[in-house]
């Protein structure tokens, strides 16, 4: 449980603190070099042989590299605009939609019913309403729960942790000459670049590992309602790190999202 609680922390934390570099980098340079990092974490951990990938394998761990670059932007984008809290809420709908879409309980269907009418009060029409953002909230979910089912396939075709560790090293790879032109045309700070590294250890590196550590010993399941606190870590985070404050509103539609995630998961 602790080392549960401190992977969502960690990961949280890291995206706080990653959003500092903002005025700096902007979100495409923070995630550019979160890339970076969770490709030399994932390529030291998983040591992937590429010469020895056929197609069959490299297509699957091909299109991971494009969601799971997508997913980072469209989040810490997301973030810039309207919030950590709102923008992890909007993202955990994605393995959320995974796990109802696998379920044929009536009560799953609720859940559906529940989360929805927490996005509704989330997205709701207000004069502050950044609907950019909560749009790119949404495209982080559609990317998650891609991510998931393209881990699931790589897992399947790609021994170990080869798979994802091709996928980080492509993804990496892609962004290179993004961070580069970032670089140039806004010339980093050594503040900013050590919250960008930052973001990269907390939200990629220490979360990897630790989730790796806890699957050893905790069911698929229990790992899976326990992330359902993740949005709530988020607003938190975004309270005490970046004075970010929400509403009752807004308390409620996660606790709706939330509670959604935790009755789909919890045992049959």
């Amino acid at each position: 449980m602790a080392t549960m609680f401190g992977s969502g922390l960690s990961n949280q934390t890291g995206a706080a603190i990653g959003s500092l570099a903002f005025p700096v980098l902007g979100p495409l340079g923070v995630v550019a070099v979160r890339q970076y990092v969770a490709a030399l974490v994932l390529v030291a951990v998983g040591r992937p042989r590429l010469r020895a990938f056929t197609w069959r394998q490299w297509w699957p761990v091909l299109l991971l590299a494009v969601v799971f670059g997508t997913m980072n932007l469209s989040l810490y984008t997301a973030i810039d605009r309207i919030g950590l809290g709102l923008a992890v809420t909007l993202e955990f709908l994605g393995p959320l939609t995974v796990a109802l879409a696998a379920s044929r309980r009536r009560l799953d269907a609720g859940c559906a019913v529940l989360a929805a009418a927490g996005v509704m009060v989330l997205m709701r029409p207000r004069p502050s309403t950044d609907y950019a953002g909560l749009a790119l909230g949404l495209v982080a979910a559609c990317c998650w729960a891609s991510y998931i089912l393209l881990n699931r396939l790589v897992g399947q075709r790609v021994p170990g942790a080869q798979g994802a560790a091709a996928a980080a090293c492509v993804s990496a790879l892609t962004f290179l000459p993004i961070g580069i032109v970032v670089a140039l045309r806004h010339p980093p700070t050594a503040g900013a670049v050590l919250c960008a590294v930052t973001a990269g250890v907390l939200s990629s590196a220490v979360p990897y590992l630790a989730d790796l550590l806890t699957l050893r010993s905790v069911p698929p399941q229990t790992f899976g309602l326990f992330m359902s606190v993740n949005p709530v870590l988020a607003a938190l985070v975004g309270r005490l790190v970046l004075g970010q404050t929400l509403g009752a509103p807004e308390w409620a539609a996660i606790g709706a999202v939330v509670a959604a995630n935790a009755v789909s998961l919890a045992p049959r």
